[in-house]
């Protein structure tokens, strides 16, 4: 009986698991260019591009292969829409597909398979260490479910990073301490860049039909370089481990000015579209530990984020969609501030960081943990305005690695569901930790008034507004010790001059 098989844009492995059994004689796939995922939220056009691109060239290789394919290119049907009229009109009973990275997408292909009363077959994805089933039961009855002792249990379960006796490499299981240095005052130096991909004729053609097709859609494409194929993927990963990994974790915290990339790996995109395998990743960032007798800090402070982090972001997605996409443990309600999509703003941290993002989809994980997440939390915005932006703006954004990041994380939108505590910052981390504020108009150090930080000012009255669960937090108490030293009169000025930057964010 024929099967088909359904091949997501961000599922492109020849050896997946969609694949894995794969019968030319009887099986087709069909893969769908759908309007509808450029446009539910408002995309960035590099991450448009990147995933059409990168469907493209997927696609001529399964035609080299001569398996059989039907690929679609519709501005009117959904993905749903697509499949539901090929299934109905070659009388296929048997779907096969991944799990789709996004909740409501696996929701409409289960309802659809149920409407049309046809098997669905639809896999884990094993483009991961952890299977949800691994992840459940490791989090069954925990009252606290945190990152550090899932990521130590992955380290045991795979050996990674293990001694001979079972014991963490270098004594420790984390060197996080080690990974948090600034550049130096002069700057971050001669960086080696990451390798850049010249478009080729698939992805000029793409590029054409991007400007064409979603021409008021916010970003660039002038500078469009990211891997499309896995052989760039695997270059990438090895220009990475040859010449840019050495200094990944000193500086991984870093930011400066017009220094879009930093040290970082610049991965997660061909991660995410499983261009590349994280398994392969991780090995060969062990391989170049051993070879060029690298830091340890630096190797493991990238494993975490790899076999700790992602994996552990997967797992609650699963576990707790959909209430995480609903989320609003605070009930903030103010819009987006505008220049999120133009990056027209007078405060040069945000219009540094946006301003690369507009220019490359990308922007590093304390850029947008601890700049834009951070203010979007201080000044109370709707946590489904800020998840739909980032969604929207990075190449590397899929709704299971992107939610949990910014709902659960940067918003503390579920209430420390997964973390410990609200990511929270003044100006003074963002001086400490860029040289964004030397060409500021507002002061890190002034809380309030015309001078003073936007940043600093809705931290502290953050902290005002909610100071009894800051201090019933072991992990916060400092914060609201220094609160208590600033005068009752000062403290009244700082929750005024907050309120009306509230009421004005646009103008800021």
């Amino acid at each position: 009986m024929k099967r088909l098989i359904l091949i997501l844009g961000d599922q492109l492995d020849l050896q997946g698991a969609a694949l894995r059994d794969f019968d030319p004689r009887i099986d087709e796939v069909i893969m769908i260019e759908s309007a509808d995922e450029a446009s539910y939220v408002w995309s960035h056009k590099a991450k448009i591009t990147l995933f059409l691109s990168a469907m493209r060239h997927f696609a001529n290789r399964l035609r080299e292969l001569n398996y059989p394919l039907t690929y679609i290119q519709s501005p009117q049907l959904s993905i749903v829409d697509a499949v539901k009229e090929k299934l109905v009109n070659e009388k296929i009973k048997h779907l096969i597909c991944v799990e789709p990275g996004e909740w409501r997408l696996k929701k409409q292909i289960e309802e659809l398979a149920h409407e049309l009363a046809i098997q669905l077959e639809m896999r884990e994805d094993d483009h991961f260490y952890c299977t949800h089933q691994e992840f459940v039961k490791w989090a069954a009855g925990k009252k606290e479910i945190r990152l550090e002792y899932f990521y130590r249990l992955m380290r045991k379960t795979h050996h990674i990073l293990i001694d001979s006796e079972g014991n963490p490499e270098g004594g420790q299981w984390n060197f996080d301490q080690d990974n948090r240095k600034s550049y130096p005052k002069k700057g971050p130096g001669m960086i080696d860049q990451p390798v850049l991909f010249e478009p080729d004729s698939i992805t000029k053609e793409v590029i054409d039909y991007v400007h064409a097709t979603y021409a008021d859609h916010p970003g660039s494409l002038d500078h469009f370089r990211w891997p499309v194929t896995r052989k760039q993927a695997l270059e990438a990963l090895d220009y990475f481990v040859e010449y840019r990994l050495r200094y990944f974790g000193v500086f991984q915290d870093a930011m400066w000015t017009d220094t879009p990339f930093g040290w970082h790996s610049m991965l997660s995109s061909s991660l995410n579209l499983k261009l590349l395998n994280p398994r392969e990743v991780v090995n060969a960032v062990l391989q170049a530990w051993k070879k060029y007798s690298l830091d340890l800090s630096s190797i493991e402070g990238f494993i975490r984020q790899i076999l700790g982090w992602r994996e552990f972001v997967r797992g609650m997605y699963y576990l707790d969609m959909p209430q995480m996409s609903l989320d609003n443990y605070y009930n903030h309600q103010r819009s987006l501030p505008k220049w999120y999509w133009t990056s027209e703003t007078q405060m040069s941290c945000m219009k540094d960081a946006i301003g690369q993002t507009l220019k490359h989809g990308y922007a590093h994980h304390i850029q947008r943990l601890m700049v834009m997440g951070n203010f979007a939390l201080l000044a109370e915005i709707l946590p489904s305005q800020v998840c739909d932006w980032f969604l929207a703006i990075y190449v590397d954004a899929i709704e299971w690695v992107e939610l949990p990041n910014t709902a659960g994380m940067a918003l503390f939108a579920n209430g420390g569901r997964f973390t410990s505590k609200p990511y929270i910052a003044s100006g003074a981390y963002i001086k400490r930790m860029s040289n964004y504020c030397d060409s500021c108009k507002y002061k890190p150090e002034v809380r309030f008034g015309e001078k003073a930080c936007p940043v600093t000012n809705l931290y502290w009255n953050f902290l005002i507004q909610h100071r009894s669960q800051f201090e019933s937090n072991p992990r916060t108490r400092l914060m609201t010790a220094n609160l208590n030293r600033i005068s009752d009169d000062d403290q009244q000025s700082i929750v005024k001059y907050a309120e009306h930057l509230l009421d004005h964010l646009d103008d800021l």
